[in-house]
């Protein structure tokens, strides 16, 4: 009986997958689902202790990555997105990484380990996870310069198709 259930969640799981793309955003809408919504803001601690949140980059393009030091496809794609971050800042551009979870020192060991240098937030509550409808780790959003929110998604991402998603949101505006 057991196997009949793993079987059909399978095979539901491959149905689901291929009418969506193969995307995980699919999955009960995900992060994709929330382009044109406003973005969602909370106050939340950065690793200097100091009070921040998403609607204090207001004006920029913001890539929100919601992140933790113990995911592999997050610690995979951390160098792309700082790559990303030294690249376009200078057109507008802030990666904000807002840790899901962790203690300030995971978070903090993490940042120092990886050398970044864009903000890192930390959400022991795992608030803009479910705001953003993140279904894993990690989850990238890009808000628009007016606060909303041009695409989201599940997923590691290369430069390369971190690069496709927030030129266009660069662009406008400019």
């Amino acid at each position: 009986m057991a196997v009949v259930a793993i079987v059909a969640v399978i095979l539901t799981f491959k149905v689901y997958f291929a009418e969506s793309g193969g995307s995980a955003n699919a999955l009960a809408g995900g992060p994709a689902m929330l382009a044109g919504a406003p973005a969602q803001s909370y106050p939340i601690l950065g690793l200097d202790g100091k009070s921040d949140s998403l609607q204090h980059y207001r004006g920029h393009v913001v890539l929100v990555n919601l992140w933790a030091s113990w995911c592999a496809p997050c610690r995979s794609e951390t160098p792309a997105l700082e790559r990303l971050y030294e690249v376009d800042r200078a057109r507008g551009l802030v990666v904000l990484g807002i840790n899901q979870g962790e203690s300030a020192g995971a978070a903090s060991d993490f940042a120092v380990q990886m050398k970044l240098r864009y903000p890192i937030l930390l959400d022991e509550n795992q608030a803009y996870g479910r705001a953003y409808a993140a279904i894993g780790l990690p989850t990238s959003i890009v808000i628009d310069r007016k606060g909303r929110i041009v695409r989201g998604i599940d997923g590691e991402l290369t430069l390369a198709q971190m690069s496709d998603v927030v030129d266009p949101a660069l662009r406008d505006g400019q």
